[in-house]
């Protein structure tokens, strides 16, 4: 018997599941599956399933959090992105936990959180 565990997908909601699709494809995401109402999504070893789900309430209060090699080439395309889908997208900033990244909302409304890990200075020698 082995408790060992292989992987975790989580399940993103999308309000316009065809207009959601085309979001995480322009940014990179390639589409392995779908029937129409759920699709698996994978950009490298990094994968979620998003599934038609029109629950804005629970859209926006859903987040994810994505890290990344280099967020300054993310936030660099991914402005792109926003601007064509008219989503919402923040600055890349420093943050307390060791992780500089930016926000990213999709059509949904879900928050997206693009991090790059940061050199910890904070632990003791």
């Amino acid at each position: 018997m082995t408790l060992q565990t292989e992987e975790i997908k989580a399940f993103v909601p999308a309000c316009d599941f065809a207009r959601s699709l085309d979001f995480y494809q322009a940014l990179g995401f390639e589409l392995r599956w779908t029937d129409g109402e759920l699709a698996y999504l994978c950009h490298g070893d990094c994968a979620f399933l998003l599934q038609a789900f029109a629950a804005p309430d629970f859209a926006a209060n859903y987040q994810m959090h994505l890290q990344v090699l280099d967020v300054q080439a993310w936030h660099a395309m991914a402005q792109g992105v926003a601007e064509r889908f008219g989503s919402s997208i923040g600055t890349p900033e420093d943050q307390p936990w060791a992780m500089r990244d930016f926000t990213l909302f999709d059509p949904s409304g879900v928050l997206w959180r693009i991090a790059q890990r940061l050199p910890r200075t904070d632990l003791p020698a």
